[in-house]
């Protein structure tokens, strides 16, 4: 091609000057009032150049002003995907905030029914290995935190300080082993000591057969043993049974509070009487 080109060059620049001449040529006779017929032969010729010549540039810039708009609103969409993933956070955010007010209110309601000065705390940490259940808050001994305290949430009892540090403090869940409550049953008023099973259960101890327990009852804190104030809820009876050979009832209990999800907490300012 570059060789057919080469050879017949002077050819084809010559025409292609001739081209445009009498392109140029037939536009100018477009203002004329009167033409000969050389004139009217080339308008003629010319015209459906002309006509195409028309139609490309219109289409040329139907196409280039069809792509500046999708740009524009390819553009627009990603402004627009940035603003809703951007009212989605903050949506989050509100719904996250009113949670949170509706935790604390709740542990202020249960503030303004205590006798006992309280703080609130958060928590931070936990630790569910098989054989410790506790949780670590973001209070300690510069808050005024001892060893004992009772730690309570809006639905009940959680459980007792057992280490403090200065910023931060580990709580001993009432769902481990080493836990125990001395507690009463609401309706009945049976006594016993409720302690951690491991896992999410507790159970009564100490309950003689004799005793009116049943499935559904409320079991609360009696008050003795000086740690955690009377009258404060630590769950549900999930099941009784009564052997035939000892003197005390197998009884389950459901904790209140759930300790999987909490979040808040409130730290009960009573160090234990000895």
């Amino acid at each position: 091609m570059l060789e057919l080109f080469r050879k017949y060059r002077f050819h084809i620049m010559a025409a292609a000057a001739l081209l445009v001449a009498l392109l140029f040529y037939s536009l100018n006779l477009r203002t004329k009032e009167r033409l000969n017929f050389f004139e009217k032969t080339v308008l003629n010729v010319f015209s459906p150049v002309q006509r195409g010549a028309t139609w490309f540039g219109r289409l040329t810039g139907s196409v280039w002003d069809d792509y500046i708009y999708l740009v524009d609103i390819r553009k627009e969409n990603k402004e627009l995907r940035e603003t809703i993933k951007a009212l989605n956070t903050r949506i989050l955010n509100n719904q996250e905030a009113i949670a949170a007010n509706e935790r604390y209110k709740g542990l202020l309601n249960l503030k303004g029914t205590l006798r006992i000065p309280s703080i609130a705390a958060s928590v931070i940490g936990e630790d569910s290995s098989p054989w410790f259940r506790t949780l670590v808050i973001d209070r300690g001994r510069s808050d005024g935190l001892d060893e004992g305290m009772p730690v309570i949430a809006s639905a009940g009892i959680v459980g007792r300080v057992v280490n403090v540090a200065a910023n931060s403090s580990r709580v001993l869940l009432l769902t481990d082993n080493a836990s125990a409550i001395a507690a009463v049953i609401q309706r009945s008023r049976a006594r016993g000591v409720v302690k951690g099973k491991g896992g999410h259960l507790c159970v009564m101890e100490f309950t003689t057969k004799d005793e009116d327990v049943k499935v559904g009852d409320v079991v609360v804190s009696s008050g003795m043993g000086g740690v955690f104030p009377k009258e404060l809820p630590i769950g549900e009876v999930a099941m009784v049974k009564k052997g035939e050979y000892g003197i005390f009832q197998t009884i389950e209990i459901r904790p209140s509070v759930n300790l999987s999800r909490l979040e808040e907490v409130l730290v009960l300012m009573q160090r234990q009487m000895q």
